[in-house]
């Protein structure tokens, strides 16, 4: 073979090579991440407002995965919360989020937020913590009660967050048409407490695990105080919705907080798309359990959670299969 023959045919090798390359790497990657050819798997993972409990949580679970799960980058970022979440992973623009039991419960029924949306495709990973309504109310704006809202400027969050939907189901409860009897404030936790430090709202609800950024912020900074939910009106909610569970937030979980405060909590759970690799997800799963002291200096909320209560009180959601998986692992599942 001349020397001319000889390069065209490590040419045609070399190209052929690439080309057979090329297509292995095209095949095998699931809808939504799926990991079926070895390829590395991107999760988009909306967290939450960036003065709130879950988003710093959120990026250290990321940075978790991603240095413990081979094959795995997960992509956290910042959102409004558990509606735009269920929102996101619906349309297949994020396979794993946050966002509370209530929520979730609407979207995969199809109820109220998420009529005719149905998302029957929504799986839980984890349950993870009570997550509390905290409403905060001005000092001396004359409120001693939710009922007190009615006329007053108040902000229930922004439009379609978790917060919000929350204002909608409470204040009625209260005899307060939601949101005629009140002078809304659509806004997010950072803009509500520069609205109470500057007087141009009377009140706010957060709803965040213990403690929360912005409630400590209203609280030490905007001359805040927490009102609670009386004991006739949160059995009257628990009745209507069985996400609901009775909560205390206690006396010293913020500074000048000096009295306990009662209230309605749910569950904030870790969610994905059916879609998502069961054993991307089972790794996950047995990864984030297997090493949460790693993230207890994230937030103090990590102290709460609780493998044995991460499959109770899931509102009748599935579980993803490979969580089903971890747990039934651990015997937490009963057959």
């Amino acid at each position: 073979m001349n020397k001319q023959w000889r390069g065209l045919w490590m040419v045609g090798l070399i190209t052929l090579l690439m080309l057979l390359s090329a297509c292995g790497n095209n095949n095998g990657e699931g809808k939504n991440g799926s990991n079926k050819s070895g390829k590395q798997v991107n999760l988009n993972f909306p967290t939450a407002s960036t003065t709130g409990t879950i988003y710093p949580l959120g990026s250290a679970m990321a940075n978790l995965w991603n240095n413990n799960v081979d094959g795995l980058r997960v992509n956290a970022q910042a959102s409004k919360g558990g509606v735009e979440n269920l929102n996101l992973m619906k349309e297949g623009e994020a396979q794993i989020s946050f966002a509370t039991a209530g929520i979730i419960w609407e979207a995969y029924n199809g109820e109220r937020g998420f009529k005719d949306r149905k998302y029957d495709d929504v799986r839980i990973v984890a349950g993870l913590y009570l997550n509390p309504n905290q409403i905060v109310v001005r000092k001396g704006a004359g409120i001693d009660s939710v009922a007190d809202l009615k006329g007053k400027r108040f902000a229930p969050g922004s439009v379609g967050s978790t917060p919000e939907v929350e204002s909608s189901i409470i204040l009625p409860a209260y005899g307060i048409a939601y949101p005629d009897d009140i002078k809304e404030n659509y806004v997010g936790f950072t803009e509500a407490i520069d609205l109470m430090r500057n007087k141009q709202i009377d009140g706010a609800l957060i709803q965040a695990g213990l403690p929360t950024a912005g409630v400590t912020e209203m609280i030490s900074t905007a001359g805040g105080q927490l009102i609670g939910i009386e004991e006739e009106v949160r059995k009257q909610l628990m009745e209507e919705y069985p996400w609901y569970t009775e909560m205390t937030i206690p006396a010293d979980a913020y500074d000048d907080q000096e009295e306990d405060v009662d209230t309605l909590a749910i569950k904030m759970m870790l969610m994905a798309d059916a879609s998502v690799d069961d054993e991307m997800i089972y790794e996950m799963t047995k990864t984030f359990w297997e090493n949460l002291s790693d993230l207890e200096d994230t937030h103090s909320i990590v102290k709460q959670m609780n493998v044995e209560e991460a499959v109770t009180d899931l509102a009748g959601i599935p579980l993803h299969d490979g969580a089903k998986k971890y747990y039934e692992e651990q015997g937490l599942l009963s057959e």
